[in-house]
């Protein structure tokens, strides 16, 4: 088990530390980070966790242990989960949503990946694979997409949009 620093309804630190499977107090939050990685096929990787953590699929994401920023817990998770090592220049924060208890920092990442050569770890991912948006909408609807890595997922979609539109107004 790992610590964790709770934080204000402000993403202030409170000085109060709970254990990854502790339960928190009312009005206190943790630091949660999710990465959403595409490839140029606009495919996204995503990743089946484990049975015990309840078999569905999701992005690969975790939680700030105590020490930690958010992009340290990132890359940490992505390279202790599927055994992909990322750099600090090929990834980047998108936006953070602030849920009934936590900040989650969702990041994006570009990147072409041959999942055949990722190592998992099996105790929380049974597999990995690149899928398009309608086959995770699908794996949704079946009840078989993580609801809040979806909801992630398709904020994330709908942000990089919007950039990608200002930045043609920008040139135009």
């Amino acid at each position: 088990m790992e610590k964790r620093e709770l934080l204000d309804k402000n993403r202030k630190q409170t000085g109060e530390i709970t254990m990854t499977d502790g339960n928190r107090p009312e009005g206190k939050y943790i630091p949660i980070v999710i990465i959403i990685i595409r490839n140029n096929q606009n495919e996204f990787l995503i990743q089946k966790r484990a049975e015990k953590k309840n078999g569905k699929w999701a992005s690969t994401g975790g939680h700030v242990i105590m020490g930690e920023n958010s992009l340290q817990a990132i890359l940490r998770e992505v390279s202790e989960e599927i055994g992909l090592l990322l750099k600090e220049n090929e990834i980047e924060m998108v936006f953070t949503k602030k849920t009934y208890d936590c900040f989650v920092d969702i990041y994006y990442a570009k990147k072409d990946v041959d999942v055949r050569k990722l190592k998992l770890q099996k105790e929380e991912v049974d597999k990995v694979k690149w899928a398009n948006i309608d086959e995770i909408e699908d794996m949704k609807r079946n009840g078989e997409f993580l609801k809040s890595h979806y909801d992630c997922l398709k904020e994330c979609i709908y942000f990089l949009e919007k950039v990608e539109e200002e930045k043609k107004e920008c040139i135009n």
